[in-house]
This record gives structure tokens, sequence and C-alpha cells, in this order.
């Protein structure tokens, strides 16, 4: 089990001072979900791409856990809403890059791909693209 914050000056004081970064973070992570959801809802019909379901990304349920505090609570409430919201606009994101492109990255050392993108064409077959572009 964790120490409670307070029960370590050095790090309450640092925690302190990172607030301000984490809840500023909350400002343009709503007006992002507000325009993702405008997007989200208006173009995926036009492409016949499937609607998300948010409720299956984002998940606040922590605050029923009775042996937390009302603050920490809260505090999972942000990281709920905060996480979930990244997983989702990560798969919005990858729907549309797949609808819209679906090759995959050039092979480099120390790039990352995203699991949405291993069924993608391979990087530089040309043919591959023509013919999918022919289905579309």
């Amino acid at each position: 089990m964790y120490k409670k914050i307070s029960k370590i000056p050095h790090k309450a004081l640092r925690h302190r001072l990172a607030m301000p970064f984490i809840w500023g973070m909350s400002i343009p992570l709503l007006i992002l979900d507000f325009f993702l959801e405008i997007y989200h809802h208006v173009a995926f019909p036009l492409y016949g791409i499937p609607i998300v379901k948010r409720s299956n990304y984002i998940r606040i349920d922590r605050q029923k856990l009775t042996y937390l505090s009302p603050l920490d609570k809260f505090y999972c409430m942000y990281c709920g809403y905060a996480n979930g919201f990244a997983a989702y606009l990560v798969r919005i994101c990858g729907d549309t890059e797949k609808y819209w492109c679906g090759i995959k990255h050039k092979e480099v050392n120390g790039f990352i791909r995203q699991p949405h993108q291993e069924d993608f064409l391979p990087y530089g077959d040309e043919q591959a693209y023509r013919e999918l572009l022919e289905k579309k």
C-alpha cells in the first residue's frame, strides 16, 4: 500500500507544484473532446465508418470505492476520463487513418508502430495501394 502524501513532506511539495499543470490539461482535453465528438458523429457516417462506442474507452467508476478519500475519488475521476479519452481519441484517429491511408510507416529503429496499423499495406507497395484505391 502507498503512504499518504502528507506523510512524505518532500513529495507533498512536488505534488502540489505539479497540480496546476495536471489540472491545466483538463481545459484542452475538454475542448478537444468537444471537437472530436463533432468530427466523429459527422464524418464517420459520411465515410461509412461505424461510430466508436465512447463507453468502451472512458470509465469513471473508482469514486464508488469506499476506501478512497473524497480527494482521491476526484483525482481518479480525472485519470479515468483523461486516459480513457486518450484511448478513444487514438481509436478514432486510427479508424480515420485506416480509411484514408492504410499504409504502414517505413521501418525505423526505435519507432513504435500503433497496434491499429498492423493490417495496413506495406510501406512502398504501390501496387497494393492502387488496388486499395480501386476498392473505395
